[in-house]
Order: structure tokens, then C-alpha cells, then sequence
């Protein structure tokens, strides 16, 4: 049978994935990840040199998913922060393993730095604003939209409401938060 390196690739991306959501960088193990793939704990260091590298390719690779997912759109930050919040509440292991990169490792990448800048410079853009108002604004319906799925089921669903009931309603007032919170940073997008 014939070696599919990329198949091996993906395997240990996605066995990865689980790893860390569950042990972040500094608790996942190695042996754990390759059991799961399965595969060879060597075919991890050969692919991706270390553990630190391989999460950054897990951390990218679930990035570019979720940038798929949800198409970035400048001009209604409102719409996206509601998208994110429907893609986050449908995979919580994705706020997870963005929680686990912050804690472990603070500083912001080149590649998460150069995104956020390149999304802040669209809103500016859209907005006739400066970088510094379009970031301002990109980081409210981040922050929005992930706001439900960071906060304990317990604490969020105190009751014996409905979590369904409860979720849509949630998001349109994220949706609502963003739109008036970016009207107060921003112009109207520019047509």
C-alpha cells in the first residue's frame, strides 16, 4: 500500500486539534497525538519540527477553516460578529484552543498580527476611518461574538430555560450590541 504523506498530515492535524483543545500546548503529549492519528510519533517532527510548530499549524489551519466558514465582510461588522458567533457556539473547541494560545503563549503572532491589521485596514477602508477606529471596531464583534461561548454553561444558563430559545436570542443581541456599538466608532460603510 502506498505512503499518502498528506493523509499522515492531516490525521496528525486533526488528532492535534483535539490534544491541545483538551490539554493545551504545555499538557499535550506527543505520544498521545500520534496514538490518535494514528501514526508515528517521528512523522510529527519530521512534518512539523515540534510540538510548538505543529500547534501553530493546528491553530492556522482551524483559522483558515473558520475564515472559510465566515466570510469577512468590513462593511457590516454586525453580520459577521452574528456568522462568528453562529460558527463559535457550533464549535466551542475552536474558542478553546484560541484561549489555550493566550494563556500559553500572549504574544500575537505574525500571522495573527498581520491578519487583525489587514481586517482592521478593510473596516477602516470601508468606513472612511483610520486603522486605529477600524480595530476598535474589528475588536468589538470579536469580542461579541464570542462572548457566549466563553462563559460557563452554569453561568449563562442559570435556569431551566431553554438553551435553544435561549442561544438565538443571544445572538441577535450580539448582532444588535455590534451594530450600535460600531455606529458609535464608525460612519456609515461607504457605498
Amino acid at each position: 500500500m502506498a505512503y499518502d504523506s498528506a493523509a499522515t498530515r492531516a490525521r496528525l492535524i486533526e488528532a492535534a486539534y483535539g490534544e491541545f483543545v483538551a490539554h493545551g500546548l504545555a499538557g499535550a503529549r506527543v505520544d498521545r497525538i500520534a496514538k490518535a492519528a494514528p501514526a508515528n510519533k517521528q512523522a510529527i517532527y519530521a512534518y512539523f519540527g515540534s510540538k510548538d510548530e505543529l500547534f501553530d499549524a493546528v491553530l492556522e489551519a482551524r483559522l483558515r477553516v473558520l475564515a472559510d466558514v465566515v466570510p469577512f465582510t468590513p462593511d457590516d461588522l454586525a453580520g459577521y460578529a452574528g456568522a462568528l458567533f453562529d460558527a463559535f457556539t457550533d464549535d466551542p473547541d475552536l474558542i478553546k484552543l484560541t484561549q489555550w494560545k493566550a494563556l500559553e503563549r500572549p504574544e500575537a503572532s505574525a500571522m495573527e498580527r498581520d491578519n487583525h491589521l489587514a481586517k482592521a485596514q478593510a473596516v477602516a477602508d470601508a468606513h472612511g476611518v483610520g486603522l486605529e477606529a477600524g480595530m476598535d471596531a474589528l475588536m468589538v464583534a470579536l469580542s461579541a461574538a464570542q462572548a457566549w461561548v466563553t462563559t460557563p454553561a452554569s453561568i449563562r444558563n442559570p435556569g431551566d430555560g431553554e438553551e435553544a430559545a435561549r442561544r438565538v436570542r443571544h445572538r441577535e443581541a450580539v448582532v444588535a450590541a455590534v451594530r450600535a456599538m460600531t455606529e458609535r466608532l464608525l460612519p456609515p460603510a461607504a457605498d
